[in-house]
């Protein structure tokens, strides 16, 4: 692939041809991620930059299972913007806090535990943690979105 336009036509062509649905949620990221891209303004070299990644995923591979290879080439190409560009997907923060928000919950709800049967102790940690990381979340989500990154 040599432009963002050949990208683009290429996971059209295979959201086209493909019956698997998790294969066709993944198309339509990538889609969705080249169409915000080709509607920036990016330098010269921002854009070969940008290409030069695309070329290097080597998402025209035809590996036994397409789906996991391509799921691995879109977190891959979504961390390369996010550390390139600072640039993150629509609800991304979310994503993280949610799971950030699990983890400790975790933690805090064996902690607590001790005061509670553990099983509610761990059942309200999650939940709390997970209501806390989706509002912090939400908040950078927001902050994102003003500073112009989200994609």
């Amino acid at each position: 692939m040599k432009t963002l336009k050949d990208a683009l036509n290429y996971f059209e062509s295979l959201k086209a041809k493909t019956t698997n649905q998790s294969e066709i949620r993944v198309c339509d990221q990538f889609i969705y991620i080249l169409s915000a891209l080709k509607a920036r303004e990016f330098s010269h070299v921002e854009m070969q930059s940008i290409e030069a990644e695309l070329e290097r995923l080597n998402l025209e591979s035809n590996p036994n299972n397409r789906k996991r290879g391509l799921k691995k080439a879109l977190n891959q190409f979504e961390k390369y913007l996010k550390d390139t560009f600072s640039l993150t997907p629509k609800g991304y923060y979310i994503r993280m806090g949610i799971s950030a928000g699990a983890a400790f919950g975790v933690v805090a709800g064996i902690l607590m535990g001790g005061h509670f049967e553990r099983s509610l102790g761990i059942s309200f940690g999650v939940a709390f943690g997970m209501l806390a990381g989706m509002l912090v979340g939400r908040y950078m989500d927001a902050q994102a979105k003003t500073q112009g990154r989200v994609l």
